[in-house]
């Protein structure tokens, strides 16, 4: 069994929600005002900056404050862990399907003689 992964778990659980994938579609275009990223959504300010204090909490973006205007932008690389757990896991998946593939090749020979 693996290792569990707080980290991982923490980007996943960022990742499952709708509106915080739409905010990370949004800010791989640009940095972005809250007020910015908070029009599209159809939700109020403090929900919006929840979704964000999830998102920064995450490692996925980080803000700035400038004056009275809080600007998100995207954290490059913030996704590398997922991808290298989904690597991961494809090899081992596709290495037990090698293994059934090979299995089944060998019954189906058998089965011929």
């Amino acid at each position: 069994m693996t290792k569990y992964d707080p980290e991982l778990s923490l980007l996943f659980r960022s990742l499952a929600d709708p509106t915080r994938r739409s905010i990370l579609t949004r800010l791989a275009e640009t940095p972005a005002r809250v007020t910015d990223l908070a029009g599209p959504t159809g939700l109020r300010l403090p929900t919006v900056m929840r979704h964000l204090s999830v998102l920064q909490e995450a490692g996925l973006i980080t803000t700035s404050k400038d004056g009275r205007v809080r600007t998100c932008a995207l954290v490059p690389g913030a996704l590398d862990p997922a991808r290298t757990w989904l690597d991961e896991q494809q090899a081992v998946w596709e290495a037990r399907l090698d293994r059934l593939d090979g299995f089944v090749m060998d019954m189906m020979k058998d089965s011929e003689e």
